[in-house]
């Protein structure tokens, strides 16, 4: 994937939610306007991938209690420079989780969701914002999820109890747009 690829998934990306919409047009000017919009050095911000993580009967989504935040999350982190944003995001979700790849199923290869949030400064970083692409994969909620040293815990919430872990706009975004799919594929 190179940064043409990137554009070309904005494009076909449609969303019914009005702050999503705009989100979609500020990437694409971020994406145009930096030629290195993957590397974790540009001030302004950085594009990042993440995985919304589901059971196969996707009534329960996976969230990881990220160490350096302090708070819930899914699996995601910098792309490091990696133009593939895709494989960033399936390589974070293997790595944060512990979960083997081959256990780890891409839904299909089109954004899932897009959020653009501000990181405040921490660690010698200034505040900078995360253009956050996030893929669906599914895995299977029976498999034992050993997570890693990024995180206190990793574990399986179901949707209907995801807002007392993160309340985020973005998360609930996340948790109705699963709850659509579940209604549209009884």
């Amino acid at each position: 994937m190179h940064r043409s690829e990137l554009l070309a998934l904005l494009d076909q990306h449609n969303t019914r939610f009005n702050v999503e919409a705009g989100y979609i047009s500020r990437t694409r000017a971020f994406v145009e306007r930096n030629p290195d919009c993957f590397n974790r050095e540009l001030q302004e911000g950085h594009v990042t991938g993440s995985a919304w993580v589901v059971n196969p009967g996707r009534d329960k989504a996976l969230l990881m209690h990220h160490r350096k935040h302090d708070q819930w999350f899914q699996p995601g982190g910098h792309a490091d420079g990696d133009a593939d944003i895709l494989r960033v995001a399936l390589r974070e979700t293997h790595e944060e989780t512990g979960i083997v790849p081959e256990e780890i199923r891409l839904v299909d290869g089109s954004i899932f969701d897009l959020d653009i949030h501000t990181i405040p400064p921490m660690h010698g970083d200034p505040r900078h914002n995360h253009f956050d692409i996030r893929f669906l994969v599914e895995i299977d909620d029976r498999l034992p999820v050993p997570g890693n040293d990024e995180s206190h815990d990793v574990i399986w919430v179901p949707l209907n109890l995801v807002s007392h872990y993160n309340n985020n706009l973005s998360t609930w975004r996340m948790v109705e747009k699963t709850r659509q799919m579940r209604l549209h594929h009884r």
